[in-house]
């Protein structure tokens, strides 16, 4: 959990350095029908690793949760850091233990200055977590099992517009080997054993190919599942910063983490359509929670029914009610930043430029759990 002032106000470098993963393209060297970026495959592989940790059932001692949301968190900080280094070169370099450290000191160097606001024992906990080699510790299988998983998922669509390519077969030889590494963690068997859930994981996946306000232009542009991802590292750094409880930092997380799914049978509806005619607003959700019972909530095992509904129907509409309202708030600074870059970037959008005044004028002297959004807002005038 990050220590330090709560009055601190979180800096505005450590939210943008997560935006840097919406312009990391993946499989850049193949034939591929759609971008794929580093964002959308960091949120896929953490919802992906919720599965896993929910199939894990054994000894599940506390701070299971807390901990596959940090190592989550240290690879994706990483990952930003090396994303020119193609993942078999990555690899190659893991297995030369005295470079591979290195490597990762000067990950730690270039990073720190923007991650110092999270504290120092969050730092702490990045650095070993990065230097760290143990790869017998169930939360490095079940992120790890996480990665691969979603990195066959992508080769699964890249193979099929590069067939013959020596690349691709290289790179299907080096999915098998890794598959190999987990042959022993029975949450991944019972996955790969698992229809339903492997049809849960793809619908998540559909939202990758989601674009968010997709009737405007923009640099960059986000995907729904990419956007997921950024409100639930929002949640998690606004309510390790608020102190809160290891329950309600993990509930945090993962209501931003799947907040918009219902998303996926209704597509990213602006706020002005819903508003555009009385009731609509209602008429949506409604529609939402009974397709969702129908099409998704089925899949998934009886037992995490409560959490799944729980994360994707959260009602957090009023930021003066504080159950939710740190989520409401990460999903409103998300919208802004993504604002806030498009007008950086050089794209004149009046669309845009309400937007940001909007949600500017709505925490203006607001302060939640001793988070000063206000103070936030103002890095970015």
């Amino acid at each position: 959990m990050i220590q330090g002032s709560a009055q601190q106000v979180i800096n505005k470098e450590i939210l943008l350095m997560i935006y840097d993963a919406s312009h990391m393209i993946r499989w850049n060297d193949q034939v591929r029908s759609v971008e794929m970026t580093e964002l959308d495959k960091q949120a896929h592989k953490m919802i992906t690793a919720f599965v896993l940790g929910k199939l894990y059932k054994s000894n599940i001692k506390k701070g299971f949760w807390l901990s596959i949301i940090e190592a989550g968190f240290f690879e994706f900080l990483q990952r930003i850091v090396l994303t020119d280094l193609k993942p078999q070169l990555f690899h190659e370099i893991k297995k030369d233990s005295v470079k591979y450290k290195k490597l990762n000191q000067w990950v730690y160097k270039r990073i720190q200055p923007s991650i110092s606001i999270l504290g120092e024992p969050f730092c702490i906990r990045f650095r070993e977590y990065i230097n760290d080699d143990n790869t017998e510790s169930i939360v490095r299988k079940i992120i790890g099992a996480s990665h691969f998983y979603v990195t066959k998922w992508e080769y699964e669509i890249i193979s099929r517009f590069n067939p013959n390519l020596d690349s691709v077969n290289e790179i299907k030889k080096s999915i098998e080997d890794e598959q190999e590494k987990y042959k022993d963690l029975k949450a991944l068997e019972a996955l790969l054993k698992d229809e339903r859930l492997k049809r849960f994981i793809d619908i998540c996946g559909q939202l990758r190919f989601q674009i968010r306000w997709s009737h405007l232009y923009r640099i960059p542009r986000t995907s729904v599942l990419g956007h997921m991802l950024v409100v639930a590292l929002f949640s998690y750094v606004f309510s390790s910063h608020a102190k809160a409880s290891e329950e309600m930092i993990t509930n945090n997380y993962f209501t931003g983490l799947f907040h918009d799914l219902p998303e996926v049978l209704t597509r990213d509806i602006i706020n002005p359509v819903k508003r555009s005619v009385e009731g609509l607003d209602k008429l949506i959700k409604g529609y939402e929670k009974k397709e969702m019972d129908k099409k998704i909530y089925n899949l998934i095992p009886v037992d995490w029914y409560d959490d799944i509904k729980r994360y994707t129907e959260n009602e957090f509409d009023d930021i003066d009610n504080r159950s939710g309202s740190l989520v409401k708030a990460a999903d409103d600074l998300a919208a802004f930043i993504e604002a806030y870059l498009c007008l950086r970037n050089g794209i004149k959008n009046n669309d845009m430029v309400i937007a940001k005044k909007k949600i500017i004028d709505k925490y203006k002297g607001k302060e939640i759990l001793g988070i000063d959004l206000d103070g936030i807002y103002s890095q970015f005038k």
